[in-house]
């Protein structure tokens, strides 16, 4: 009978005590509520690569050579008025050249962008892009360099945040081409709009 008043006391204790901490506990959630005023500017919309310059070694029975250019896209405006990337270059021509000059540079199509993969940046947060551009893409190349064209887009409220692109691209090298390294100079762009 001893035990089954001290259980008892026990069980009302812990109860009162939960109660309390219940209550206590409502207190302190409700005690800190109010208004706050918070200012959030914009930021830029911005387009980074590493390497603007793409070698290849080209070797005799080598028909295709493939390189990832990787590129990184910041949106930070918050207004979703998408945007589009922009490529052109120079023709692929080798580093050092001799007497056959037309056998020391790449046709001007010569390149084909065959896809680009995208992934959210690890420290961001991103409203993923919705690209329309298909591929493969004829990626323009001459001396002087063309016409940009897009390569890359991202519709209407998409493409927030900040995002790392990987662009593959495929270079066709035609028989008799002189083995070596040859060298382009690619120029990518960034504007408004899809």
């Amino acid at each position: 009978m001893w035990l089954i008043k001290n259980r008892s006391r026990g069980f009302y204790l812990c109860f009162v005590l939960l109660l309390i901490l219940v209550t206590g506990g409502s207190a302190i959630a409700y005690a800190d509520s109010g208004t706050a005023t918070i200012a959030i500017h914009s930021g830029p919309l911005t387009e980074a690569n590493a390497n603007n310059q793409v070698s290849l070694q080209v070797k005799k029975k080598i028909r295709q050579v493939s390189y990832l250019l990787p590129v990184t896209v910041t949106d930070a405006r918050g207004s979703g008025n998408g945007w589009k990337l922009l490529i052109t270059s120079t023709t692929f021509t080798m580093t050092s050249m001799d007497k056959d000059k037309k056998k020391d540079k790449l046709p001007a199509n010569a390149s084909y962008i065959v896809g680009v993969s995208v992934s959210c940046s690890a420290q961001s947060t991103c409203t993923n892009p919705v690209n329309k551009v298909t591929y493969p893409l004829l990626l323009p190349a001459g001396n002087p360099p063309p016409p940009p064209i897009k390569f890359f887009d991202a519709a209407k409220h998409s493409g927030l945040g900040q995002f790392g692109l990987s662009m593959m691209v495929n270079v066709t090298i035609p028989p008799g081409t002189e083995p070596g390294t040859y060298t382009t100079t690619l120029t990518i762009a960034i504007a408004n709009g899809p």
